[in-house]
């Protein structure tokens, strides 16, 4: 199958322009199925921008990032760790949604993407982080976090380290909110584990 790449925005591209192309890329297949591309939201700039893996059935409903379970935890979380989602720009690595449907057919399961698809819209988070311009790029999960630090990168033993990126920004990870609503008895600890990560980002997107 070809695909078909739509023209860039020029060296003076805005939010916007951004925006309009990647709602018509077609780099991997994804776009066949999902309702719609779910792009970044916030303001740019802004000195906090967080990135996690994918859009979920909510998102993809309603093209915004973080509107389900996870990001009703996520605001929750910020909150708790003294960051104003208002302030934060909300984004995803892959900005369509990736499911299979349950055996009645009617609902709609997240499905992790695979490291073609997750390539295919490195371009786009690449867009947002020029326009953004972070200081700290906080990484939600491991797919986030190894689209930008590369596929050693574990969650589990690094997260909350600081990675220098060439583009500018420090980058931290931790774990996605989705995992504090999958953990059951630990849940508590490991929501408290992840509002301290929360608040060592917070930290480091602070001027000094």
């Amino acid at each position: 199958m070809t695909r078909t790449r739509p023209p860039l925005p020029d060296d003076n591209r805005s939010f916007a322009e951004v925006r309009r192309a990647a709602a018509a890329c077609r780099d991997c297949d994804l776009w066949e199925h999902a309702s719609q591309t779910v792009f970044g939201e916030g303001p740019v700039p802004a000195a906090l921008m967080l990135m996690g893996e994918t859009p979920g059935d909510h998102e993809d409903r309603e093209g915004r990032p973080f509107v389900g379970p996870a990001g009703h935890l996520l605001d929750d979380a910020l909150a708790a760790a003294g960051i104003d989602r208002s302030a934060v720009y909300l984004t995803n690595a892959v900005k369509h949604f990736k499911f299979v449907k349950a055996r009645n057919g009617k609902v709609r399961l997240h499905k992790t993407p695979s490291r073609s698809e997750v390539a295919a819209c490195r371009q786009w988070w690449g867009h947002e982080l020029e326009l953004v311009q972070p200081r700290v790029l906080g990484l939600l999960g491991a797919t986030a976090a190894q689209a930008v630090l590369g596929p050693a990168f574990r969650v589990t033993k690094q997260r909350g380290e600081r990675f220098d990126l060439d583009s500018g920004p420090v980058a931290i990870a931790t774990i996605h909110p989705s995992a504090v609503l999958r953990a059951g008895d630990e849940r508590a600890a490991v929501y408290s584990a992840f509002v301290h990560d929360l608040e060592v980002i917070a930290r480091a997107a602070t001027p000094a």
